[in-house]
């Protein structure tokens, strides 16, 4: 009987400045994002959505009365997942609600030619959320667990 060969090794660890390049990369070329929030009570709700990055924060937009919607102006947290599961780039936010017409609109034209989703036309109510990373992790395979923080207290780690 024929034996399966063994997976090939994970390649070696990135170091933290790769790491930080590659999440910059994802951050400026992704268009979407999974979004984690919980109400109030705590019930959980994940759901991906399109984004831009404005070089500091997420830039997302969500029917305001969407569980999401919802819970991002209740609770002002939200936790991102970007990238495949042995890719991944994890962020911790704070959330900073937008109404969808109070948003620069040079902003929000740079969401809508990254997205190719302009949030100010449909007829349901949308709102901006800004959402502001405290913590991001990356990595790819377990050796990169070690080191995967590359931002804390919303600085990042040199």
């Amino acid at each position: 009987m024929p034996t399966t060969p063994a997976p090939p090794p994970p390649p070696a660890p990135r170091s933290r400045t790769d790491r930080r390049h590659d999440t910059a990369h994802r951050l400026a070329h992704d268009v979407d994002i999974w979004v984690a929030t919980a109400s109030p009570d705590g019930t959980p709700y994940l759901v991906p959505l399109s984004f831009h990055w404005d070089g500091e924060a997420v830039l997302v937009a969500t029917p305001a009365d969407s569980p999401t919607g919802r819970n991002l102006a209740a609770t002002r947290t939200a936790r991102l997942g970007l990238g495949p599961t042995r890719d991944v780039t994890m962020i911790e936010a704070t959330a900073e609600v937008i109404e969808v017409d109070a948003l620069p609109r040079q902003l929000a034209d740079a969401f809508t030619a990254h997205t190719g989703f302009d949030p100010r036309t449909p007829t349901t109510p949308y709102r901006w959320f800004r959402l502001s990373p405290s913590r991001v992790q990356a990595w790819r395979e377990a050796n990169e667990l070690p080191g995967r923080t590359l931002m804390r207290d919303g600085n990042w780690l040199s």
